[in-house]
């Protein structure tokens, strides 16, 4: 329990770590998905190819998209993109640099869907049963077939149990060719997806280090300043709510004294401590207006300048920053009477 509790802790240290391990459960659970997948070839003519080649490639394409809809940085990146340009400038740079990180991981549960479905080999026997060299493997003077009826018979090389062409081609000579051949082309299919990782993450800091730490900093504050700001109103959601929640029943206790049912009761002690958390937001539509006003008119990312919150966005825009005054120098001159 303690290698799992320490896994867990460390996949909920940072965003990257949650995701590379949701990343990771999700290509586990590929492998488990077709492992318990009933792979059945309709061993027809202009049928195989579709199946064969739709398992092959549709729930890679379905894994891939469900990766991003996993990904928490999806909306985040959405809303960077189509925000207003406000007084806050959109970095291009950071939106390829989030892009491209969460494609990275959605690719690879489909990748691995690949790999296995290339190496266990069901799916290119069942798509290309049709296209097995009779002349170098079989016996294609033996019946005399026209090329449909070939077509159908060679069609069924992946259904045994109804396979009739053994005088044509043994079925297990046409399995271990095409099988073979889909195994050599996961292998080749695994090792450039190794060498492309390899070359991406060695190379990638010799040519552009600088900017991709840039790229990651402000990719990771983003992702920071929006959990603030979720939590600054999520606060001040419940600040506001235990406020409307005291004054309704100070209100209840105003009107059962009035009819004498029983006597008020004291103010709780923390209701000012609640209206100081509103920070002088106080109705619905000033806190509509804020929310607003930091979705069009992001403050900039400098802190030096003293700017100040307006209804429509930041105070002192345009404006040089103001510096503290330098201290006076006073001088102190002593003269002697000799």
């Amino acid at each position: 329990m303690d290698k799992f509790r320490m896994i867990f802790q460390f996949f909920q240290s940072n965003q990257e770590s949650f995701m590379n391990g949701i990343c990771g459960i999700m290509a586990l659970a590929s492998t488990q998905m077709y492992s318990a997948f009933d792979f059945n070839c309709p061993c027809l003519p202009h049928y195989n190819l579709a199946y064969g080649l739709g398992i092959l490639l549709v729930p890679p394409f379905i894994l891939f998209l469900l990766g991003f809809v996993l990904n928490n940085n999806i909306s985040m990146l959405a809303e960077e993109w189509r925000r207003p340009q406000g007084q806050r400038g959109k970095d291009a740079a950071v939106l390829r640099y989030m892009f491209c990180s969460m494609a990275q991981r959605a690719m690879i549960a489909p990748a691995v869907w690949v790999s296995v479905t290339l190496l266990d080999g069901k799916c290119v026997t069942c798509a290309f049963c049709t296209s097995v060299p009779v002349e170098t493997l079989g016996n294609a003077s033996h019946p005399r077939l026209s090329q449909g009826e070939m077509q159908r018979v060679l069609a069924r090389i992946p259904c045994k149990e109804i396979y009739n062409g053994q005088e044509l081609i043994a079925n297990e000579v046409a399995v271990r060719y095409l099988r073979c051949i889909s195994q050599a082309l996961g292998w080749c299919f695994v090792l450039l997806m190794t060498v492309m990782a390899f070359l991406v993450r060695s190379l990638r800091p010799c040519f552009s280090q600088a900017a991709f730490l840039k790229s990651r900093y402000w990719s990771h504050y983003i992702d920071i300043e929006r959990k603030l700001f979720d939590e600054t109103c999520a606060e001040h959601a419940r600040s506001f709510a235990k406020v409307c929640i005291q004054q309704f029943f100070e209100g209840m206790n105003t009107d059962l004294v009035a009819t004498r049912c029983h006597l008020p009761r004291k103010a709780p002690a923390d209701a000012g401590e609640a209206a100081e958390k509103l920070l002088g937001i106080t109705d619905q539509g000033t806190m509509n207006m804020a929310l607003k006003s930091w979705h069009r008119c992001k403050p900039p990312l400098n802190l030096h300048p003293a700017a100040l919150p307006t209804g429509n966005g930041w105070a002192g825009e345009g404006q040089p920053p103001m510096h503290p005054s330098a201290p006076r120098r006073e001088t102190a001159a002593y003269y002697s009477w000799v």
